[in-house]
């Protein structure tokens, strides 16, 4: 076991994963403002927020944006460098979210990343679409 762990710099991989989500993240906000700028809505693309840079990492998506319409458009990004398929790491509070906010929450899944990136988007409830598989679970003393 000591020689997997000294192979494996876990600080190292968490920290390229964090570049990766916020490169993946920067793609999908300059996405948005594009798109909205294309159906003519100046004034929604000004309002796009990247909420997980700009107020906190805590709201259960990434990025808030708009439909053409005007309705929001609330979304969480999994970006990967391998293929579409590649299994990815959701919060109970992102699910928690997906399941309130089930109008306006999209999972935005950006794969390929560093090759070619491409995205498709999946939307509540997610069950349908994706299992979920607990890897980690919170230990309080009694």
């Amino acid at each position: 076991m000591a020689a997997i762990g000294k192979k494996y710099n876990v600080a190292e991989r968490d920290a390229r994963n964090r570049r990766l989500g916020k490169a993946g993240e920067e793609l999908v906000v300059h996405h948005e403002r594009q798109s909205l700028l294309q159906a003519g809505r100046n004034d929604l693309a000004d309002k796009v927020r990247w909420t997980a840079v700009q107020d906190g990492d805590g709201y259960g998506f990434d990025i808030a944006s708009f439909e053409p319409d005007g309705r929001e458009r609330l979304i969480e990004v999994k970006t990967t460098n391998g293929w579409e398929r590649t299994p990815f790491h959701i919060s109970q509070n992102e699910i928690a979210i997906a399941e309130t906010r089930r109008d306006e929450w999209h999972l935005v899944r950006v794969w390929n990343f560093a090759r070619q990136p491409k995205a498709f988007s999946l939307r509540p409830p997610l069950s349908t679409h994706i299992d979920l598989t607990p890897t980690s679970f919170l230990a309080a003393l009694r």
